[in-house]
């Protein structure tokens, strides 16, 4: 009941365009998520090794690195929406492009096309969202628009899964490419946010927005230092999930459909999405950033010693559970520490950390469960969100004991803008 009080106090125009973004997130990862469990065995299956797999995995963060920058800085200059549309667009394009690569190459290709579309929707929905949210519901309706993903997800990895199955690769990519299409049919639905409009009108109000700080000035800010880190860990974390699990579950012989993991994973997400966005508005966003790696540890440790499908799921759960609550609430915290007119220079920097992580998983990751093993590739993941742990409760803060403070729900965030415009 309170997420709908919540949404009946917001003003009808903005309300429409939450409740289409949300639609349009919905179908946007729906369609990204359906090649999750199918496109790795796909790789497999026109004659891939398993560093070749991690290599076209990786390739959809070359394109999210090249293109985060010259998006965010679109976003902040031109227009949110547009750079929305942007990555529905790819993200409806580059599946068709699937269905005619039968090598490595020009999958590694068309891989990174279609990383556009995350560097992109990822830039623009979370800073239309936050443009969106009153300051004080920031973090609740951040963790409600943020429920698309895993609901997405859930949805996304078990259809894949079913379509190439049942009637093979083809429909799979005709059904991807048909979801992104839609999802940018209805991301044109949303009202325009003209950026040079909204800022002549603050000037006019005489709210005058501050100086937008340069991409050397946020990168090297304590502030956005080490979120971007933790985030750079916790993308490499990632990519050995999204690359291999498919084909670890497959080497094990376990009947498990390698969907049904990220489907558990994302069932998991949505649920603690549900309540953590609006306690952190009340206790801050710093605990529960703390559990969220807490529980990517103790998934990643479980995948080192799992050998049965009840193990693979409750790794899901620990697994979605992290994800659930980092990403909105490290979203949260960029906002809370940023100001309007450069969120999308912000995101696409801090958030570029994960990308980034993406992107070196798969080549250096699959080079070791080639080598040594799937088993010791997710003792490194686990290490890495230890690793992140650390620096979180150490490093998050203007000094040591403010940071394990602020890690732990005890203190305020000292880098938070009092006025995050």
């Amino acid at each position: 009941m309170s997420a709908f009080k919540t949404f009946q106090n917001i003003e009808p125009q903005k309300l429409y365009n939450l409740l289409v973004l949300f639609t349009t997130g919905l179908l946007f990862w729906t369609s990204i998520t359906t090649l999750l469990p199918t496109l790795p065995a796909y790789v497999e299956d026109i004659g891939g090794t398993t560093q070749q797999v991690g290599l076209v995995m990786g390739c959809f963060a070359i394109g999210l690195l090249l293109s985060r920058t010259w998006l965010g800085q679109l976003a902040d200059r031109k227009s949110r929406k547009l750079v929305v549309l942007i990555g529905t667009l790819v993200g409806g394009i580059a599946p068709l492009g699937y269905i005619f690569a039968q090598s490595i190459y020009p999958l590694m290709a068309i891989r990174a096309f279609h990383g556009i579309s995350i560097a992109a929707f990822t830039t623009g929905y979370s800073a239309l969202v936050v443009d969106l949210s009153p300051l004080k519901q920031r973090g609740e309706l951040i963790g409600y628009m943020s429920l698309a993903v895993p609901i997405g997800m859930a949805i996304g990895p078990a259809l894949g899964g079913y379509l190439q199955y049942s009637i093979g690769y083809t429909p799979l990519f005709l059904a991807s490419s048909g979801l992104g299409l839609l999802g940018f049919f209805l991301a044109s639905r949303v009202a325009g946010d003209n950026r040079q409009v909204i800022l002549s009108q603050a000037i006019e109000t005489e709210i005058v927005p501050r100086r937008s700080r340069s991409f050397g000035e946020v990168l090297l800010s304590p502030s956005f230092l080490v979120l971007t880190l933790i985030m750079l860990f916790i993308g490499l974390l990632f990519g050995t999930i999204a690359s291999f699990l498919p084909l670890f579950i497959r080497e094990l012989k376990i009947d498990l459909n390698a969907g049904l993991f990220y489907t558990v994973a994302a069932i998991a997400s949505f649920i603690i999405r549900i309540f953590v966005g609006k306690a952190s508005d009340r206790y801050g966003r710093g605990l529960f950033i703390t559990v969220s790696l807490i529980c990517y540890c103790a998934s990643m440790l479980l995948l080192t010693i799992v050998n049965t499908p009840a193990g693979f799921l409750v790794a899901a759960i620990l697994e979605g559970t992290g994800g659930g609550v980092l990403i909105p609430m490290t979203i949260a915290l960029l906002s809370d520490r940023s100001y309007d007119s450069e969120r999308g220079k912000v995101y696409s920097i801090c958030l570029g950390g994960f990308d980034v992580g993406i992107a070196i998983a798969g080549p250096i990751l699959g080079a070791i469960a080639q080598s040594r093993g799937y088993r010791e590739m997710f003792f490194i993941s686990a290490s890495l969100a230890l690793l992140s742990l650390l620096l979180f409760v150490t490093q998050s803060n203007k000094s040591l004991s403010n940071s394990v403070r602020f890690a732990f729900g005890k203190a305020k965030d000292l880098y938070a803008l009092e006025e995050s415009r």
